[in-house]
């Protein structure tokens, strides 16, 4: 299987805030945003494994930086960082611009992970990456690291599902 160049996934979407998309501090509603997220890296991972479906796996962090206004619009870039053999590290960027001053800043930021499914559901395997900006090259070269944490804190997350109850409040 033939390595893609990280360019190749990016997928760029840009919206103005909608008065409908604002919580009570009349900002951007979190939830909005992450599913925005969500909508760009799931592209970014199909248009890299070129499958009809890939799932999400985990989102390891979504960082709120600022505050995305209603006088913004919000662009979310996302594109394939590293690869393991059925799973796909998607990096999405936000950048808020205020469209009366021009002044962009980056608004959040988050890594989300895919797997590539096949027609039966099952894992298949994915292209590897060829990194070319510094950003891509970043992103990269820490990418083993995040993966590693990512397999720490699902296991750690299998460990305590042992913990949690099931039962319904009212059964208590």
């Amino acid at each position: 299987m033939n390595a893609k160049k990280a360019k190749e996934s990016r997928i760029v979407n840009t919206a103005q805030v909608l008065s409908c998309d604002l919580n009570n501090y009349n900002t951007l509603f979190g939830g909005v945003l992450m599913k925005k997220l969500d909508d760009a890296a799931t592209l970014s991972a199909r248009r890299h494994s070129r499958v009809k479906e890939c799932v999400t796996a985990s989102t390891d962090s979504i960082d709120f930086l600022h505050p995305i206004q209603q006088s913004d619009s919000v662009c979310v870039e996302s594109f394939v960082t590293y690869t393991g053999k059925t799973s796909m590290e998607i990096f999405c960027k936000v950048i808020a611009e205020d469209m009366l001053t021009g002044i962009r800043r980056i608004a959040a930021t988050a890594f989300l992970t895919f797997v590539a499914l096949d027609e039966n559901k099952r894992p298949v395997e994915v292209p590897s990456i060829i990194p070319e900006t510094s950003e891509e090259k970043f992103l990269y070269e820490t990418g083993k690291e995040r993966a590693e944490m990512r397999k720490l804190r699902r296991q750690k997350s299998k460990e305590l599902a042992e913990y949690i109850s099931i039962e319904k409040p009212w059964d208590n």
